[in-house]
């Protein structure tokens, strides 16, 4: 706490006058001063606040005496630790001493008071109120830095996880078609001067091959960017952004007679690039995985507190329980390569983009029956 800031001081006495002369006599710029002339005045003042360095209170006072007041003071969690000096002259009576103490004093002054003192004393409690309150400050900093560095250490086990996914895809899933391109090469090679149409069928292959390869690499490109955007959260009208989705979705919606219903969606603060791609993602993923129905596909929306929670519902295949977390993973595919277009990357995408909103992603299903993705977006972002 700087020394420009206020020490707040409670004056408790039923007598304005001797309220004024403890004003003038603790008068410094530093210092601010409530007042009260009951115990009841007092008690109301700290039910609205607390941060006082220091009470003075007279004890002689009618219907609630300091005393009393003492003692509701200590009683109440949020105020025993204010510090109390009694301001009495009657401290020839050891029994309201005995009180007074039992109450939570840490001081007893006898009226009238020597301004020299009671200056002293005051300054002391200031300086310790002073000292605390930077404690506090710099406890508060701590727990700042200390979820900071939580924060910054999830993002690293993240990070670190990422990697070991980037390692396993570039020495299993990269390999797989490079495997396949070498293969067909040596047989083109033995059977360059033979049979024209078994070159030509291993070429397709080694073609093929070669796509996946390009699409792996593509894929590792856009997961990796995913979470790493540079441009600021805008406001992102989703209506807007469904409405795009689906011209560019057209000719999938087309061929597979699709149909795509969209409820009113809200205004949020996002990436809009971001959002219309993982919007794109489900819808597309939706028509996909259609199975042998012709697709239905809704998306909804909710408010919840804190957060916009969106659905995007389908009739398809269905998922299977045991691999509802599975297809949010990297290249985690649940059919044969060639059955569904595609790498296994849209998902895991689409999980990092709802990470990067503070949000979650997942899904129900029912095999044959249809899946519902479910993401949610904070409004906090």
């Amino acid at each position: 706490m700087s020394v420009e800031q206020d020490i707040k001081i409670l004056l408790v006495d039923d007598r304005k006058e001797d309220i004024l002369s403890l004003e003038v006599i603790l008068s410094t710029p530093n210092y601010k001063f409530e007042k009260a002339t009951s115990g009841r005045d007092a008690l109301r003042i700290l039910l609205k606040e607390q941060d006082f360095a220091i009470i003075l209170i007279d004890v002689q006072m009618p219907m609630l005496d300091g005393l009393e007041t003492a003692q509701l003071i200590r009683e109440s969690e949020k105020l025993r630790h204010i510090p109390i000096i009694f301001l009495t002259a009657n401290i020839d009576r050891p029994n309201n001493v005995f009180k007074g103490y039992q109450a939570g004093a840490v001081d007893f002054m006898i009226k009238p008071v020597v301004p020299e003192i009671i200056k002293a004393k005051v300054a002391v409690f200031a300086e310790l109120y002073r000292k605390s309150q930077e404690l506090l400050a710099q406890k508060q900093s701590l727990s700042t830095l200390n979820m900071e560095l939580e924060k910054r250490s999830e993002e690293l086990i993240r990070s670190n996880k990422d990697l070991e996914k980037f390692a396993y895809v570039a020495s299993h899933d990269m390999q797989e078609p490079l495997r396949t391109i070498i293969s067909y090469i040596e047989l083109i090679q033995r059977k360059i001067n033979d049979d024209a149409q078994d070159v030509e069928k291993y070429m397709d292959f080694v073609v093929g091959a070669s796509y996946r390869m390009r699409d792996l690499i593509n894929g590792l490109l856009e997961y990796s960017r995913a979470d790493r955007e540079e441009k600021p959260f805008t406001q992102v009208n989703c209506n807007d952004v469904v409405k795009e989705v689906l011209a560019n979705l057209n000719t999938s919606i087309s061929e597979n007679k699709a149909v795509v219903q969209a409820g009113t969606l809200p205004q949020i603060t996002a990436s809009y690039m971001q959002i219309q791609q993982l919007f794109q993602n489900l819808v597309s993923n939706a028509i996909k995985f259609k199975g042998n129905k012709e697709p239905q596909v809704s998306i909804a929306y909710k408010k919840i507190e804190g957060y916009h929670l969106f659905s995007i519902a389908d009739n398809g295949i269905g998922i299977e329980q045991e691999y509802k977390e599975r297809i949010f993973e990297i290249f985690k595919r649940l059919h044969p390569i060639g059955e569904y277009m595609g790498v296994g990357i849209g998902l895991a995408i689409c999980k990092k983009i709802v990470e990067r909103h503070k949000g979650k992603i997942w899904v129900e299903s029912v095999p044959e029956k249809g899946s519902t993705f479910y993401f949610t977006i904070s409004e906090a972002v």
